[in-house]
């Protein structure tokens, strides 16, 4: 039985006191970083080794494979994928843009699927809004919720005809964020009827999607004392609710400095709140120590949806690479 947590490994080699605490706790799944990525025949090697130690064929290992500036396989061992934005900034066609992102992603797949990867977290579903760090910026499809929302989707149907499993994020939105969570805790102000119309639509559109992952931001016109991540309110009401969504939902890493304390308070509260998984992610065994103490065995509805999830991983439909790839250039090539 796996536990309600998702950890990282510190670096390109299982070592033998990682061995010991994965099969001590027992985390659902394991997410990789480029700290962890040498080669392909590394890589490989690596996912292997990973469901060795825990005896489980199926154990989720995620990365963030988004293209762009957060593309974890890079040149010169994968080939290097566009960011988001530029998908709508070479199409002004929808349907082409669209297109050309499912053929990415579905592109991508293939790249993790070949190294044991089954889970990428994309598509990123925020929407950026005029005056927001950065942090976005060009991971983001367009400054249009319903454009966000298509090529998102088309990303997100990509992947899974590659029998890769999309988490979309950060719901229920990080567009509008003065800063960025990985250093500070943003808090954005902007009225209900602002966040339901921009943030929150893609997400919305995307409810059937199996994964999503948290924002760290606090949305003042609904917690302002508490992120998303660890608001009750929030998760019940909006995710939950309005948004609908009923897949697994997960945290952004609990390592990020826009959340304070105890690693196995942050765990705790997160889960109290609604989050099914928490996601720890720098490596460091003590953290990933106090986040396990904070993370029961995956049960009830959290389990189901964990479930329902990987089934999805069933189905791969035929595809063969080098055709896809060369439709993806001549597409890039027609509209640059």
């Amino acid at each position: 039985m796996a536990r309600a947590f998702i950890c990282g490994l510190a670096s390109a080699r299982l070592a033998p006191e990682e061995t010991g605490f994965l099969r001590e706790t027992r985390p659902w799944g394991v997410i990789l970083f480029r700290r962890n990525v040498e080669s392909r025949e590394q890589l490989h090697a690596l996912t292997e080794s990973l469901r060795d130690a825990l005896n489980d064929e199926r154990l989720p290992i995620l990365v963030d494979q988004e293209g762009g500036r957060v593309q974890r396989l890079a040149p010169p061992q994968w080939r290097a994928y566009p960011s988001a934005a530029s998908y709508e900034r070479l199409c002004a066609d929808l349907e082409t843009a669209a297109r050309l992102a499912f053929l990415g992603a579905r592109l991508m797949a293939h790249d993790l699927r070949e190294v044991g990867l089954t889970i990428d977290c994309l598509p990123v579903l925020d929407t950026p809004q005029p005056g927001a760090h950065q942090v976005i910026g060009d991971r983001g499809y367009s400054k249009d919720p319903a454009r966000v929302a298509r090529i998102g989707r088309a990303a997100a149907e990509g992947l899974l005809a590659g029998g890769v499993l999309p988490v979309m994020k950060h719901i229920p939105g990080h567009g509008r964020a003065g800063a960025d969570s990985h250093f500070e805790l943003p808090r954005v102000s902007a009225p209900l009827l602002s966040l339901r119309e921009i943030d929150f639509a893609p997400f919305k559109a995307n409810a059937d999607l199996p994964i999503a992952m948290t924002a760290h931001v606090v949305f003042e016109a609904i917690d302002p004392d508490r992120p998303a991540s660890l608001s009750p309110e929030l998760i019940s009401r909006f995710v939950r609710g309005e948004i609908g969504f009923e897949g697994l939902l997960m945290t952004d890493d609990l390592s990020m400095k826009a959340l304070s304390g105890d690693f196995r308070d942050r765990a705790e509260r997160a889960l109290a709140a609604g989050c099914d998984l928490v996601l720890h992610c720098n490596g460091d065994l003590s953290e990933a120590r106090r986040v396990a103490e904070g993370a029961p065995i995956l049960s009830g509805a959290s389990l189901e949806r964990a479930e329902r999830a990987l089934k999805r991983l069933e189905r791969v439909e035929a595809f063969n690479p080098v055709d896809g790839e060369r439709e993806f250039d001549a597409a890039l090539a027609s509209v640059a």
